[in-house]
């Protein structure tokens, strides 16, 4: 699964690898600066790219649906459940990203507390 994984995914890995990385810098900004838009900003990013990340994945679905019909009979099913794993890879990026954003995120937050307790 790895070895293929951003691949697999599909041109919905671009848009997810995009605002994932922006999701991040604003993540980066905030920890270091501590001010209100940046975390506003990464709010709006993560948002984002979860919601590039549901696009990714259902685009994939529907085409991997769209298509089974060109597939024998017997294989359906298997090329469905394959195309349905390979467009979840869009998810798992956008999840991925959002776990290390709030992770870095949350480093700012105890900054923060800690400044305002001083």
């Amino acid at each position: 699964m790895w070895s293929d994984f951003f691949s697999a995914g599909g041109m919905g890995m671009y848009p997810v690898t995009l605002f994932g990385f922006l999701l991040v810098v604003s993540c980066v900004l905030y920890t270091l600066r501590l001010r209100p838009h940046h975390a506003r900003l990464a709010k709006i990013m993560a948002g984002t790219t979860l919601m590039a990340g549901l696009l990714g994945t259902v685009t994939g679905i529907c085409n991997s649906a769209f298509y089974i019909q060109k597939v024998e009979v017997a294989k359906q099913v298997e090329i469905l459940a394959l195309g349905v794993q390979e467009s979840l890879h869009d998810m798992i990026l956008a999840l991925i990203f959002v776990i290390i954003a709030s992770l870095i995120a949350s480093a700012g937050v105890i900054r923060d507390a800690r400044v305002k307790a001083a």
